[in-house]
């Protein structure tokens, strides 16, 4: 990876055996969940870097960036991980909406018995 980003905390990460880290974005303002995605080293550097959010498509195999094609973008405040280093919480701000289907946040629908 080209102009590696050291930042504290980066190294105790827990990545899964496919190089994958779960990523939950949470809207900074509010608190909304907006979705989960995952993360392998190179996304997570990229998004470190740019200061947006980067992914990994587990099902396109390939780098990602939020609103690339929507340009609903992703600005990132802070990350976070958990107790056993193997998820993360990227807070930020949230423009345009977050989900695909064009709602905010990707947990629009409910279970119910």
């Amino acid at each position: 990876m080209e102009d590696e980003v050291e930042i504290q905390g980066v190294e105790d990460l827990h990545y899964d055996e496919g190089g994958l880290i779960p990523a939950i974005v949470q809207e900074e303002e509010t608190g909304m969940v907006l979705m989960l995605a995952y993360m392998n080293k190179e996304s997570l550097q990229k998004t470190l870097k740019s200061g947006r959010t980067w992914f990994y498509s587990r099902s396109r195999k390939r780098l990602w960036q939020k609103g690339e094609t929507s340009g609903n973008i992703q600005t990132v405040k802070r990350i976070k991980y958990d107790c056993d280093a193997d998820a993360l919480l990227v807070e930020v701000n949230q423009r345009g909406v977050a989900c695909h289907t064009g709602n905010k946040s990707c947990f629009y629908r409910e279970l119910s018995s």
